[in-house]
C-alpha cells in the first residue's frame, strides 16, 4: 500500500470513527480535487458523515471540481438537507453554481433558489437566462473591478477586501461610471507602480473581450491564441458583465473534442456508463441511416450488372477502390473539422485545394503502385490502368468531398462533425462505384 493509500484510509478510518478534528486536519490539506477524488469513493453512509464534518463553505470549494455534466453531483446534493445543499451551492463560484442549477428538474431548482440567499438570486437567475454554450452560460460575476480615477494603493485595498470571493485576481478590470470595460491592469502592474500613480496611468486600453452572446468555441479558441488566464465579456454596449476563466476554457475545449471525435466515429464518446441496451437504441438510428444510404451503393451496383456479367473480374476489385477512396475521405474530415475550429475562411477555403493536391498526389502514387501490381497479377495492364486511373479519381473525390462538406455545413449552422466519418465512407461508397464502373465501361473491349 502507497503513501497515498495509506492516507486514505486514515481518512477513513477517522471518519467512521467520528473523529472530526483527525479527519479535518488530513482532508482539509488535500487539493479541492483530491477532496472531490476521495470523496466520490466513499459510501452513501460515510458522505453523510462528511456532511457534517465540514462547513458549506469547505464543502463548496469540494464541490467547485466536479464537472458541471456530472449528473452524480445533483445526486450528492439531494443526499443533503435541502437548506445545507442551497447553501453549499450558494458557496460555490457563480458560474459552477448555474451550471448545475441549469441540470435540474423545475421543481428542485425553484426548491434551492427559494433557500438560497436572496441578493445572489437575481444575478443567477440572469445566468440562467443565457442560450447554452455561449459566453454568457460560461461566464462568472466574481471578478475584481476598479474605477480608472483609484489609485495604485486603493486598487490593493480592493483585491485584498475581494480576493477570497473572486474566481481570479490577477486581472483588475477597469470601469467607468457607466461600468463599461475601458481597460485591464494585471497583479504585476499594481506590484512595480508607485502607490500614488492613478489606475488610468497604467492601465492597458487594448482589451479583448468577448460579447455575452459569442459561442463559447470562439471564446476558447481567443483564449488559446492569447494565452488569457481569463476573459472578460461585455454586451454590445460594451457594458461589462462578467468574465471566463482558463479553466472553463479547458472543459469547452475537451467539450468540443469529444463531440468532434463523436461526429467521427458516429457515436456519442461520452455515454461510456450507457448499458448495452440504451447504447444500442442510441446508435440504431445513425446506423440505420447509413443502412439506407448503403442500399444506394448496391442499386448503382445492381445498375451495371450487366457490365460485370460481360468482365466478371471487375467485381474482385470494388472494395478495394471503395475502402480506400473511403479512408482518403474520413482523414480529409478529420483535418477539416479541425481547421474549421482554429482558422478563419480565407485559409479554410486554401484547405480544399490543399486536399484535393493532397488526394491528386496520394491518388498518383497510390493507382501506379495498383496498375502494376494488378498488370502483373492478372498479365492485364489495361485493367490494371482501370484499377488504378479509377482509384486516382475517386481519392480525390473523396478528399474533395471530406473538406467540402463539413466546410458547408459550417456554413449553413450545422455541427460539422455531424459529418461523420461513417456518413463519409458512405458517401465515398457510392461515388466511388460510380467512378469505377463509368471509366470500366469505357475500356470494356479490352477487359472482356
Amino acid at each position: 500500500m502507497n503513501e497515498t493509500d495509506n492516507l486514505k484510509q486514515n481518512m477513513i478510518t477517522a471518519l467512521e470513527g467520528q473523529k472530526k478534528a483527525a479527519f479535518r486536519s488530513q482532508f482539509l490539506e488535500l487539493h479541492f480535487y483530491d477532496q472531490m477524488h476521495l470523496f466520490t469513493t466513499l459510501s452513501g453512509q460515510q458522505r453523510q458523515i462528511i456532511y457534517r464534518f465540514l462547513t458549506p463553505k469547505e464543502l463548496g470549494d469540494m464541490f467547485d471540481e466536479f464537472a458541471v455534466d456530472e449528473t452524480t453531483v445533483i445526486d450528492y446534493l439531494k443526499e443533503m438537507t435541502p437548506q445545507l445543499a442551497a447553501t453549499v451551492l450558494s458557496e460555490m463560484y457563480t458560474d459552477n453554481t448555474v451550471d448545475i442549477l441549469g441540470q435540474m428538474e423545475k421543481s428542485d431548482l425553484a426548491t434551492y433558489l427559494n433557500l438560497m440567499p436572496k441578493d445572489e438570486i437575481p444575478e443567477i437567475r440572469k445566468l440562467l437566462n443565457y442560450d447554452d454554450k455561449t459566453a454568457g452560460a460560461l461566464m462568472t460575476t466574481e471578478y475584481v473591478a476598479v474605477d480608472q480615477s483609484k489609485t495604485v494603493s486603493t486598487a490593493m485595498q480592493i483585491i485584498r477586501h475581494q480576493a477570497e470571493n473572486a474566481e481570479i485576481i490577477y486581472y483588475l478590470y477597469v470601469l467607468d461610471d457607466a461600468q463599461n470595460l475601458i481597460g485591464v491592469v494585471t497583479l504585476r502592474d499594481l506590484l512595480v507602480s508607485d502607490k500614488r500613480t492613478e489606475i488610468r496611468s497604467i492601465m492597458n486600453p487594448n482589451i479583448y473581450s468577448v460579447l455575452v452572446d459569442d459561442d463559447q468555441e470562439d471564446v476558447a479558441q481567443k483564449v488559446r491564441e492569447y494565452n488569457f488566464l481569463a476573459v472578460p465579456v461585455v454586451n454590445q454596449t460594451g457594458h461589462m458583465l462578467g468574465i471566463i476563466t482558463v479553466d472553463d476554457i479547458i472543459d469547452v475545449i475537451d467539450e468540443e473534442s469529444a463531440e468532434d471525435y463523436s461526429g467521427l466515429a458516429g457515436v456519442n464518446v461520452d455515454d461510456t456508463k450507457e448499458s448495452p441496451w440504451l447504447a444500442a437504441l442510441h446508435r440504431l438510428p445513425w446506423l440505420i441511416t447509413l443502412l439506407v444510404l448503403g442500399m444506394s451503393t448496391a442499386s448503382l451496383i445492381n445498375h451495371f450488372d450487366s457490365l460485370v456479367s460481360q468482365a466478371s473480374i471487375l467485381a474482385v476489385f470494388i472494395s478495394l477502390i471503395t475502402g480506400t477512396a473511403g479512408n482518403a475521405g474520413t482523414q480529409s474530415l478529420a483535418i477539416a473539422i479541425r481547421k474549421i475550429s482554429v482558422e478563419n475562411d480565407r485559409k479554410i477555403w486554401r484547405l480544399i485545394s490543399n486536399e484535393v493536391l493532397t488526394g491528386a498526389l496520394i491518388g498518383i502514387v497510390t493507382a501506379v503502385v495498383i496498375t502494376i501490381i494488378v498488370g502483373v497479377w492478372k498479365q492485364n495492364f489495361i485493367l490494371g490502368s482501370v484499377i488504378g486511373i479509377s482509384m486516382l479519381v475517386a481519392i480525390i473525390v473523396a478528399n474533395l468531398a471530406g473538406s467540402l462538406i463539413p466546410i458547408l455545413m459550417d456554413k449553413i449552422g450545422v455541427d460539422p462533425a455531424v459529418a461523420s466519418g461513417p456518413f463519409i465512407s458512405t458517401v465515398s461508397d457510392l461515388t466511388s462505384v460510380m467512378i469505377y464502373f463509368s471509366i470500366a465501361q469505357l475500356f470494356l473491349n479490352y477487359l472482356v
